[in-house]
């Protein structure tokens, strides 16, 4: 067993730095509480009085679960709290809770019929319309708690509240909240080459990691890390997030660049598939591209043939010998891989590597 790691003590720098880092990050989220009856809830929904962001449009739960969370509700349970965003037109946007919202806005309003409850077994198969009068008040009646974030709340701090709060759900991941959010001529142009046939051969994933727009997050790594890392703060996350807005901006106003960003893509492919055995797997028949591996072959081979076109054409270039190397799988091994050192280690690693063929 490998002892700990003995890490130095802080000094007062980084102390101060991260206590202020934590005052002004916590500046972006300032809120108040409220609650609300199931039935104006109901109503809002119906009359599309709250705004739905694009990221939680495509997400529906199946019919067993919106089943179940009825029967909480019914039973009394306690409800997750809504959280919302008071826009500057005074509209609330939900930040979190669609699912719950248009779920009780269907059975009160819809003609959303229960199916199999685990405890309120003779409930099931029952609509709202059926339940007797006194039950579809007490329904009405009942209150759910929710949280407003002011208007001062940026479209990050908003997208970093989802995200942490749905860590590990399967309501949207990083990459899905990206391409919901972020639309706009680069992110298309990010899930084009996604689901290039030469690039999922090269980076083979899961199927639950393809659904989950896995290879659209190794795109947009790609693109965000290959332009620099200024910026970065060990967030990849905000960074990326930030990266893909900007790029959206920015192709808008010069339209030119979908090309180019195309074509440097497909031109780091091609030489990947040439001078890489495996691609960007460990091994040949290998079924997953770790992150941290893709970003230093893919993005070390971009930075290489920036600066040595030539590299393109050069035959014979050897990597498996460092490809094998305990100094490449340490760089790419996972302790502080989203550390901005440990990024710019394996990316620089493979970068001077090649320029040395």
């Amino acid at each position: 067993m490998r002892p700990p790691k003995q890490h130095p003590e802080k000094t007062k720098d980084e102390i101060a730095s991260a206590e202020a880092q934590i005052v002004e990050l916590s500046k972006r989220i300032e809120f108040y509480l409220t609650e609300y009856s199931v039935e104006l809830l109901a109503s809002k929904v119906k009359n599309r009085e709250f705004v739905v962001p694009s990221y939680q449009r495509s997400f529906t739960w199946e019919a067993d679960r919106k089943s179940r969370f009825i029967e909480s509700l019914l039973l009394g349970l306690p409800i997750p709290f809504l959280f919302f965003w008071e826009m500057p037109d005074g509209r609330l946007e939900i930040v979190d809770g669609s699912q719950r919202l248009r779920t009780l806005e269907e059975f009160v309003h819809g003609d959303l019929r229960l199916g199999e409850l685990e405890s309120l077994t003779k409930l099931s198969n029952f609509t709202f319309s059926e339940l007797p009068e006194s039950r579809q008040r007490k329904v009405n009646n009942r209150s759910i708690r929710g949280i407003v974030l002011n208007e001062h709340a940026d479209e990050q701090a908003r997208f970093d509240l989802f995200e942490r709060i749905n860590t590990g759900s399967k309501i949207a991941n990083q990459a899905e909240v990206r391409r919901g959010a972020l639309a706009g001529d680069f992110m298309t142009l990010i899930i084009e080459l996604a689901n290039d046939p030469q690039f999922a051969r090269l980076a083979p994933v899961s199927d639950k990691d393809a659904k989950e727009r896995g290879r659209e997050d190794l795109v947009t790594r790609f693109f965000a890390y290959g332009d620099g890392l200024q910026g970065y703060r060990d967030r990849p996350s905000e960074f990326l997030f930030d990266y893909v807005k900007s790029m959206n901006e920015r192709v808008a106003a010069d339209p030119a660049l979908i090309p180019a960003y195309r074509n440097e893509f497909r031109r780091v492919m091609a030489f990947v598939d040439r001078v890489f055995p495996f691609g960007f797997r460990k091994t040949r028949t290998a079924k997953a591209t770790p992150r941290a591996r893709f970003e230093a072959i893919s993005i070390g081979a971009m930075l290489a043939l920036r600066e040595v076109p030539a590299l393109e054409g050069k035959q014979n270039i050897q990597v498996q010998d460092w490809l094998d190397s305990p100094e490449f799988k340490a760089v790419t091994g996972s302790d502080g891989a989203n550390a901005v050192a440990r990024l710019r280690e394996r990316i620089n690693f493979v970068h001077q590597l090649l320029l040395e063929n």
